[in-house]
């Protein structure tokens, strides 16, 4: 349930509206394509910002995009509410985005070497994630060096909700969150590994500890003013508000300029703010 395009997320998980947060989408985008020509390139993005200001909207629109140009190497959402424990804590994490990865036919011999080591140790699914991402991921991907043209794979990872990933038995959510984060860190300085990497999260003490201390690791981007999000809440209510006109047969008078004013500035830069008015 914590694919992109998974049953449980359903047609209705968040994405952006058509033409709002085409500036970070643009950015985000163009580190994917092109991040490799930086001055010091980055395999980690790490897309930050508080609650409602759109992060699983951006993260689950870029996967779609991704996907569909064939750039979408895997992706997981986590999410504190979804119905499936799945969705909360960290044990699903390396499987679902080893499963999706050996679909890619574009990338030959990844799969049998995947399946080769399941077969060889079927208890590799319970061991610590950075070992689990060695023998699963970093491993074969090492034997297939040279062995099939990389132009033609696909190139991002796409991991949502961070922050919502929740402690077990075994450990806090913050420190499953750096377990995480290490790993990934890990598998992303590799030369072996051939993607590039997008966390989203919030701003969490514990992730933003681990990202302060590692500044060379990843590009950060934070949503706050300067991707203009109260143009494109502005854009997204008088769409919204034109649509519930037409269906209700409103004058074109209702939902004065003045109340999206109101609104756009209580939203204080929240699109779960103007969702949920809308709603």
């Amino acid at each position: 349930g914590a694919l992109h395009d998974s049953a449980e997320r359903g047609p209705h998980a968040p994405k952006c509206h058509p033409e709002t947060r085409t500036a970070v989408q643009r950015d985000i985008m163009s580190w994917i394509r092109h991040g490799e020509e930086d001055d010091a390139p980055r395999r980690v993005l790490w897309l930050s910002g508080p609650a409602g200001s759109g992060k699983t909207a951006i993260a689950g629109t870029l996967a779609d995009e991704c996907y569909k140009t064939g750039s979408l190497a895997a992706s997981f959402f986590f999410s504190a509410f979804a119905g499936s424990a799945n969705r909360r804590v960290k044990k699903p994490l390396i499987p679902t985005l080893v499963y999706r990865l050996i679909q890619h036919k574009s990338i030959g011999g990844l799969k049998e070497e995947v399946l080769t080591v399941i077969e060889d140790d079927p208890g590799v699914f319970e061991r610590h994630m950075d070992q689990q991402i060695e023998e699963l991921v970093l491993k074969p991907f090492r034997k297939l060096a040279g062995r099939s043209n990389r132009r033609d794979w696909p190139s991002v990872i796409i991991v949502d909700g961070l922050d919502e990933c929740q402690g077990d038995s075994e450990c806090s959510g913050a420190d499953a969150q750096k377990e995480i984060l290490y790993t990934l860190s890990r598998a992303g300085a590799d030369p072996a590994f051939p993607f590039r990497i997008i966390i989203a999260s919030r701003p969490e003490p514990a992730i933003r500890h681990f990202f302060s201390n590692s500044p060379s690791l990843a590009l950060n981007i934070f949503l706050d003013d300067k991707y203009e999000p109260d143009a494109d809440i502005r854009l997204f209510l008088n769409a919204m508000f034109s649509d519930i006109r037409r269906r209700f047969n409103l004058p074109s008078t209702w939902a004065s300029k003045d109340v999206v004013d109101l609104l756009v500035d209580e939203a204080s830069g929240q699109f779960i703010y103007a969702a949920t008015v809308i709603r």
